[in-house]
Formats: structure tokens, C-alpha cells, sequence
């Protein structure tokens, strides 16, 4: 085996994406290395290159959504063999805060994020603890399987975690690329009914009528209001997804709820948005509730969905490009070249 790999590595300095040979990190106790096979390319990536997410190492390698085998077990690791095939987890208890202390690990207080507080996986190989990976089964291919360890399995929490979305709730999701796509899905499988896309993108919303939504709208239609109203039969939405983070987005979300309609926020940006007058937004009783992440046992359940052919992820992967043209992947994003889903990275 060789000694060193190739990486993507981020300057937070100069803001700079350089790819380098590093040495292949060593697993410590419970953890093992991965050999990637696959590490998607997400919004939360650009931001740290933006300038959006604060640095919290003056380098690091980015990515957080990979699946691949396991090269190497480490001291103490049981249950696991070199050749599993895997998703890694995209996060990891800090183990030290009230909550981990008391064996609360999902609800760790200082959450550490791959490729933020740690290396990540747009290179060779990546250290998971393994306490944190999820299974593979055969039939699920491993660049559907990276992407459950975000694109998928945020959406997934948000709708089944923090929007608690009821069989037969109405649901409207702004923004429908990498995340929305998944909240869409993941809405109807749940038995929401309607789903509602609503995006400036013509070709996206036509994207997201076929993957799933019962009507899509232009949140720029000077009708939008009355569509929304008349597709809900007058109720407007029980739970809206934010899946942008802009201030325009989040507040048109939020007043396009039911009394008592739940708005989730799963997108993120600089922008403040607010919730209007205190007295209307008391009387309407509706809540806003922030989203972030998963649980690692999400994974799982997406897993098994996609092996029994309960979700189809076949149209997720847009494109895959290989390590060394990691800053074609990022530009595409970046532009919306060709209204992605999802852009793997292959090691």
C-alpha cells in the first residue's frame, strides 16, 4: 500500500482549492480508513470557500458525503472487515459536552463537521469512526449510497425529524436542487399530499413534477399566491421547507402556511429574514423551526429504502468527475450548470 494519497486541500487563508499528495492518515482507536469510492459536492462546501462558513482550520480537505470500502480497521474495531462497503457519517460527537457525558451523542452540543472541523473525503482515503458508518447493502450502488450521508438524509430529518410531516399534510419545498429534489421525495413517500415545488427554474420544476411533486410554481408568478391557495383548497400549507436560506424565500415560505403550519428551515445563508409583526405571527400560531443534519440510523433506514426499490435515487447523481478536476465539480455547482442535483467526486 502506498504511503501517500492525493487531496483536495483548502487554504482558508487565501481562500485557495489545491490538490496535493498527502500521507494516508492512520486510523486511531475505533476508527478505520476508507477508501473513497464516491464524495458528493454540496452548498456547505461552497461556503467555506466563500467565505459564507467561517474557517475552523487554516486547512483542511473538504467533502462530506462519501461512500466507499474500508482499507484498514483500527485498534479496538470489531464488527466491521476490511472490504465492507460503506457510507461514512458526515459529523461526529464531541464526546465531551453535557449531553455527550450523558450518553445523548445525537444531541451532541459542540457537533464536530466533516471537512470543517475535520479532513473529509475529496481524496483516496478518509478516517471514520466506526461507530458512525452505515452498512452498504450489494445491490445499492455506492454513488447512490454517498450521497445519503447529506443530500439525502438532511432532507430525510427535516421532514421526518423536525417537520414530523402527517399522512396526508400539505407540504411546499422552495428551492428544488440537491436538498429540495430529496424533501420532495421523501414528502410523498411519506404520504404528504399535496406536494408543492416551487422554484424560479422552469426546467426544475418540470424536473421535480417527475420525481414526484403534484404541482410546481414559479415563486415569481404574480398568481403564485392564488395557485398555492386553490392547490390546497384554500388552506395554504401545513409544512413549508426553506430549502434556499434567503430572505425572500424563507419569508414567502412562511406566509404561504395554514394556521398552525410549520416552516422548516434547511437551507443557509448570511441573509436575516423575519417573521413580521409578533401579533399576527402569534395569532396565526404557526412555527419556525431550524433544521440541520441527522441521525446516523437515517442513513440506514435510506439505505434499506433504496434497496427495496421504495426510493429512486437513479436521477440524483448529475455527474461524476474524477479528483483531479475537483474545481470543474465546484464551478458547476456554483453556476448551476445544468440544474444539478447532485456532483460526485471519484477519488
Amino acid at each position: 500500500m502506498a504511503t501517500t494519497m492525493r487531496a483536495e486541500r483548502f487554504y482558508a487563508d487565501t481562500k485557495t482549492v489545491v490538490l496535493e499528495d498527502v500521507p494516508i492518515p492512520e486510523p486511531g482507536d475505533g476508527e478505520v480508513l476508507v477508501k473513497v469510492a464516491f464524495c458528493g459536492i454540496c452548498h456547505s462546501d461552497l461556503s467555506l470557500i466563500n467565505g459564507t462558513f467561517p474557517a475552523q482550520r487554516p486547512v483542511i480537505t473538504q467533502g462530506h458525503e462519501a461512500s466507499g470500502t474500508i482499507a484498514k480497521l483500527g485498534p479496538g474495531v470489531t464488527g466491521w472487515s476490511e472490504g465492507d462497503r460503506v457510507v461514512v457519517a458526515a459529523g461526529r460527537p464531541c464526546g465531551t459536552c453535557a449531553n455527550c457525558r450523558r450518553g445523548d451523542l445525537a444531541n451532541c452540543m459542540r457537533i464536530q463537521l466533516m471537512a470543517f472541523a475535520y479532513d473529509g473525503a475529496w481524496a483516496e482515503y478518509t478516517v471514520a469512526q466506526a461507530s458512525g458508518l452505515t452498512w452498504v447493502p450489494d445491490n445499492v450502488p455506492l454513488e447512490q449510497a454517498a450521497i445519503l450521508a447529506d443530500a439525502v438524509s438532511t432532507p430525510f430529518g427535516a421532514v421526518v425529524h423536525t417537520g414530523k410531516v402527517a399522512v396526508g399534510e400539505s407540504v411546499g419545498v422552495w428551492g428544488v436542487g440537491g436538498v429540495g429534489t430529496h424533501i420532495v421525495q421523501l414528502a410523498r413517500l411519506v404520504g404528504a399530499v399535496p406536494v408543492i415545488a416551487v422554484d424560479i427554474n422552469p426546467g426544475v420544476r418540470e424536473r421535480a413534477l417527475e420525481l414526484g411533486a403534484d404541482y410546481a410554481f414559479d415563486s415569481r408568478d404574480p398568481d403564485f399566491a392564488d395557485k398555492l391557495a386553490e392547490a390546497t383548497g384554500g388552506r395554504k400549507l401545513d409544512v413549508a421547507f426553506d430549502a434556499v436560506g434567503l430572505k425572500v424565500t424563507f419569508e414567502q415560505a412562511l406566509d404561504s402556511l395554514t394556521i398552525g403550519g410549520r416552516l422548516v428551515g434547511v437551507g443557509m445563508s448570511a441573509d436575516a429574514p423575519t417573521v413580521g409583526p409578533t401579533s399576527m405571527f402569534n395569532l396565526t400560531q404557526r412555527q419556525v423551526l431550524g433544521h440541520l443534519g441527522y441521525h446516523n440510523t437515517d442513513i440506514e433506514t435510506l439505505a434499506q429504502l433504496v434497496s427495496r426499490g421504495r426510493l429512486d435515487l437513479s436521477r440524483s447523481i448529475s455527474q461524476i468527475i474524477p479528483l483531479e478536476d475537483i474545481a470543474d465539480g465546484i464551478r458547476i455547482l456554483e453556476h448551476a450548470e445544468g440544474n444539478p442535483i447532485r456532483v460526485l467526486v471519484q477519488p
